[in-house]
């Protein structure tokens, strides 16, 4: 029986699944290595480490050869983050950042006018998004989980159009489905997984990266957990754990295959950062939150240039209930006083979260035969240690 490209992408992103799942255990991260990192992790290092946060990724993989406008080659994806899982329909407080707006993000005009985000947060490539916009109302009405008689999705976007037939619009409502029904606590797949499939850093291949980071007892013994889509940056901006990777990496290592990323000096491409906290803040409080997401961007070597759609979105799974109230509600946030804390943690599981992405990366070849070569570990370590800065206990 003849089955359509569709079925086949489909069935691809079943199999995909499952290998991206044991693959989230099995595949170095950046610590693995010997990269040091600020604070304390929680036990995945990923966003799921904020209780209730799901994770859903669809991976569409397809073809090879030269760019056939509809037909492929197809290297893209869909992410979403559940900030209490599909099984909940209440919404959570929220607030989201531009750091340089040459990029999308919908839904955003309702986050700051009402205070809360209504559904996931889906990331996928830039001529997609009204796809995913689609469907995600689609599978919100068919599993009633509508706060108004109508919805306001939000799906943000990074451009893969280097290696997938980005105009072949190959992403379809079913894929966003997938990642939807599938979507689970536990381990984050990284690197070419999900909206973050073809995506590359810094000039080497990236895409979908996670980390966390655990708030002490005495500042309220929360959590903070981050996931990118990280599509940005020159090669020679990279910094990992403050050493200047990027320029020591400015030619490949002797004896490596040159890639083809961007390794030129300015900044081009995305990143959307999606931040999740279990700590009770208010939506103005979130937004302070995402405005620090900057800082561990920063920390990589980025500038946000005029050429990135550099987004953040920052959400908090307490006060339970809220957004249901119908006249006065009681909610918590945490001082000032305290807030420090997680800002501090934001920084660190943000810059956490790209280096894992850039680690995680495999070398990708596409449409027309571009290839994106992956970062070599063995190069990074030994950059490390010509800095002292690798953790040779690893």
């Amino acid at each position: 029986m003849k089955r359509s490209n569709a079925t086949l992408c489909i069935e691809l992103s079943c199999c995909l699944l499952i290998a991206q799942l044991a693959l989230a255990q099995a595949k170095p991260r950046a610590r693995d290595l010997g990269v040091p990192f600020e604070g304390t992790p929680g036990p995945l290092n990923a966003i799921t480490d904020v209780k209730g946060v799901e994770v859903g990724l669809t991976t569409i993989i397809s073809g090879e050869g030269p760019l056939k406008v509809g037909a492929g080659p197809v290297r893209t994806g869909v992410t979403a983050v559940l900030p209490r899982g599909k099984d909940s329909a209440d919404p959570v407080f929220a607030a989201w950042f531009s750091i340089n707006g040459n990029g999308e993000m919908t839904g955003t005009t309702w986050i700051d006018e009402g205070g809360f985000l209504e559904g996931p947060v889906f990331i996928t490539n830039t001529h997609s998004v009204g796809t995913v916009r689609d469907a995600a109302i689609m599978w919100a009405v068919r599993h009633g989980k509508m706060q108004q008689p109508w919805l306001l999705p939000v799906v943000a976007e990074t451009y893969d159009g280097g290696l997938n037939d980005i105009n072949g619009f190959h992403v379809k409502p079913e894929h966003v489905f997938k990642a939807l029904d599938g979507a689970s606590s536990g381990p984050v797949a990284e690197g070419n997984v999900g909206g973050g499939t073809a995506m590359s850093c810094y000039g080497f291949k990236c895409g979908t990266g996670t980390a966390s980071r655990k708030v002490s007892d005495s500042m309220g013994n929360y959590t903070v957990g981050v996931l990118v889509q990280a599509n940005h940056g020159g090669r020679n901006q990279l910094r990992v754990a403050g050493v200047p990777v990027g320029a020591e990496m400015s030619q490949p290592a002797q004896g490596a295959p040159r890639g083809s990323g961007n390794s030129g000096e300015h900044e081009l491409g995305s990143i959307i950062i999606v931040v999740a906290t279990d700590a009770p803040l208010a939506p103005h409080q979130l937004k302070r939150i995402a405005h620090r997401a900057t800082h561990g961007l920063g920390r990589t070597g980025a500038t946000s240039g005029n050429g990135s759609g550099d987004i953040v979105i920052a959400f908090s799974t307490a006060n339970p209930g809220a957004a249901a109230a119908a006249d006065t509600v009681q909610v918590s946030m945490v001082s000032n006083q305290r807030i420090s804390a997680l800002f501090d943690a934001t920084a660190q599981a943000t810059e956490e979260a790209i280096i894992n992405a850039l680690v995680a990366g495999e070398t990708m070849v596409g449409a027309n035969g571009r290839t994106v070569q992956a970062m070599p570990h063995d190069r990074l370590k030994e950059i490390l240690k010509k800095y002292n800065r690798l953790n040779e206990s690893k």
